[in-house]
């Protein structure tokens, strides 16, 4: 190790796929930089997403012993270039290999592993397929390891691109690097309609970007008040019907349907004094 300590490391691949690699010999690299990386068997090409502390990997990280070897060459450059041409010719073949073994399988992106050690195939199926025989058959036919992998509606989308209803490049194939678990619990927390046409993303799934205030509104709905909650004021008893985080109001309907509008700061004196009675100015 050379006295140096190591180092973990996102490495990024073909279409955002990443994985985890350590540092050992005091590299200095920077986020873009291209490098070559131990693969479980043989090497691979992939460029620095950016330095992650090791407690900060996930679980499921896989082999956290291959490491970042070195910094890739000119030639090795172009040749990724010329390798990323290669997959698409082995796309084409690989589909007529589905058609003539009659599998319900769409392919989306093939993917040579740098050394061509592995070549991966990615598809999507509604059922489990067997596809033993094809593998047997692409084995064969390239003459090198072959993987199949099926993937799940968000990790299509992300290889496959687009743009999402902000008119922005989708958030899964220009900056995230994982997939974070959305619900519908994030929809009521932000207080927004029910709406799946304008909640859901290219994949069909929630959109990702409903986390990324979410620890904001979760915050506030621990110390807010409940939607639906019933306050007694000085001019009767009024339903909170809506609240504003960002401008902090509660908005209040009375049986009459009056409506009224308080801060927050007056819902925390109710609290503080231990009863549901606070004063209403006329606005």
């Amino acid at each position: 190790m050379n006295g140096k300590m190591s180092r973990y490391y996102i490495v990024g691949f073909k279409k955002r796929r990443i994985g985890y690699y350590v540092e050992k010999t005091g590299l200095e690299l920077r986020r873009g930089d291209l490098v070559i990386v131990q693969a479980e068997r043989g090497y691979d090409l992939g460029y620095i997403v950016g330095e992650i502390r090791y407690e900060k990997i996930p679980k499921d990280a896989g082999n956290l012993s291959l490491e970042i070897l070195r910094l890739a060459t000119e030639s090795e450059k172009e040749a990724l270039l010329r390798l990323r041409n290669e997959e698409a010719e082995a796309l084409d073949e690989c589909e007529e290999f589905v058609v003539f073994r009659g599998l319900k399988m769409k392919l989306i992106d093939a993917e040579y592993q740098f050394d061509k050690g592995k070549l991966t195939f990615y598809f999507t199926a509604d059922n489990r397929v067997d596809f033993r025989e094809l593998v047997k058959d692409l084995a064969a036919h390239f003459r090198t390891r072959i993987e199949l992998r099926q993937l799940g509606v968000r990790d299509e989308t992300r290889k496959l691109g687009g743009f999402g209803p902000c008119g922005r490049e989708l958030c899964c194939t220009s900056f995230l690097i994982s997939f974070e678990s959305i619900s519908t619990q994030f929809i009521q927390e932000q207080n927004l309609a029910v709406n799946p046409t304008k909640l859901s993303g290219v994949c069909g799934r929630l959109m990702c970007c409903l986390a990324y205030e979410q620890p904001f509104y979760k915050e506030c709905s621990e110390k807010y008040p409940k939607v639906g909650e019933k306050i007694t004021t000085d001019e009767g008893e009024a339903e909170i019907i809506a609240i504003d985080y960002l401008r902090e109001r509660l908005n209040l309907k009375f049986p009459d349907d009056r409506y009224k509008t308080i801060t927050f700061k007056e819902w925390k004196l109710i609290r503080r004094r231990g009863r549901n009675v606070v004063k209403i100015d006329e606005k």
